[in-house]
């Protein structure tokens, strides 16, 4: 079972993936379609079960799990937890389980981090740890960024491996470290396990693809590209900006954020705020409440106003509360080479294809 605060999707699918790959026919259920199958579940032959863990209200602690794999620990769904010291004793309670015989945990996150010292200590479960700390178990070192494809040395049980993957981001590397290390635990060969990495091509609504977009009849001139994420913490949000940075080229980045939750929003205003100075241009829509009825005076105006006051020249942001005024927003700001990214775990993913939409017209147009 894969939990986590962060990127618990894309490492359940990656490991069912390499498990996939090396023939295990893993029965598995994630909570995004794979990018290769659009499936999101499958029932396969083989004896193993690969299952996204949710943490959100506490079910996580309901699966017999054998295999614990967390990739990070940091305060969120406060609303059902109430508290960030009970939302860590939720990870603590689920690494205990009585059935849990291994955990995979984040070395370079300080809440697995300080979850692993104390299950070493404990003795009960064997205990792996991955990321690029020093005194990982599954090392990554030289680590490298091209466009949306990403690589780092693999460094693990005395020999030294080489990772691609075709999808971006430092984090990536990091869950692909701790697919490597449930498939190590589970028998499977590393070459095999490596060939399958290289041939991941990602979850749905994680830094997906949605189109390229020319904006002229010049075959000269650089398109638009448009991706779709489902980043909703500002630690996401960072992260996926962070990539986004590194894959935008000579163009800029133009985020679109849409908060999700009120309570999420009020909570975490300051951090979104700070997470979307990364992008050259920032837009704020207002919130996907979900399962939430509104509160007095949270708005996505408070991420808004948090960006603008930590921008300063280098951001240009943008509040537009109307979600259905996004994509003719965006078509007017975007110029050939730009990177456009929605993010938000609500609605915000049906704009990209509406700004497709709209940048066709622009083209017709002339």
């Amino acid at each position: 079972a894969v939990a986590g605060t962060h990127g618990k999707t894309t490492t359940s699918a990656m490991t069912a993936t390499m498990l996939a790959h090396a023939g295990a026919d893993p029965s598995y259920v994630i909570g995004s379609p794979l990018a290769a199958t659009g499936r999101s579940a499958h029932l396969g032959s083989g004896d193993v079960l690969v299952i996204e863990a949710d943490e959100s209200d506490g079910s996580f602690l309901q699966y017999p799990t054998e295999i614990a794999v967390i990739t990070n620990i940091e305060a969120d769904h406060l609303d059902n937890w109430g508290t960030a010291k009970a939302y860590h004793e939720g990870f603590r309670d689920f690494a205990h389980g009585p059935t849990v015989r291994s955990v995979v945990i984040n070395a370079d996150d300080p809440g697995s981090r300080d979850l692993a010292s104390e299950l070493r200590k404990a003795g009960v479960v064997k205990v792996i740890t991955y990321g690029e700390a020093a005194d990982a178990d599954y090392r990554l070192s030289d680590l490298r960024f091209k466009d949306t494809a990403s690589s780092a040395r693999l460094h693990a049980e005395g020999r030294t491996h080489q990772l691609d993957l075709q999808v971006p981001g430092r984090f990536n590397l990091a869950n692909a470290a701790a697919a490597f290390a449930v498939g190590r635990l589970l028998g499977i060969d590393a070459a095999d396990l490596l060939a399958a990495a290289a041939q991941f091509t990602g979850t749905l609504r994680r830094f997906q693809l949605i189109a390229s977009q020319p904006l002229s009849d010049d075959p000269d001139a650089a398109p638009v590209r448009i991706y779709d994420d489902y980043a909703h913490h500002p630690t996401e949000l960072r992260a996926s900006l962070g990539a986004a940075l590194r894959a935008r080229g000579s163009g800029r980045l133009v985020a679109c954020f849409q908060p999700h939750l009120y309570s999420r929003t009020r909570d975490f205003a300051e951090e979104f705020g700070r997470a979307l100075c990364l992008a050259d241009i920032a837009i704020v829509t207002d919130v996907y409440g979900a399962r939430e009825e509104p509160m007095p005076g949270v708005s996505g105006a408070l991420i808004a106003n948090a960006a603008k006051a930590h921008a300063g020249s280098t951001t240009e942001v943008h509040y537009v509360p109307d979600k259905a005024e996004l994509p003719r927003v965006l078509a007017d700001l975007v110029r050939p080479g730009d990177l456009v990214m929605t993010l938000g775990a609500g609605d915000v993913t049906l704009v990209g294809p509406l700004l497709v939409d709209q940048l066709k017209k622009r083209v017709s147009r002339g």
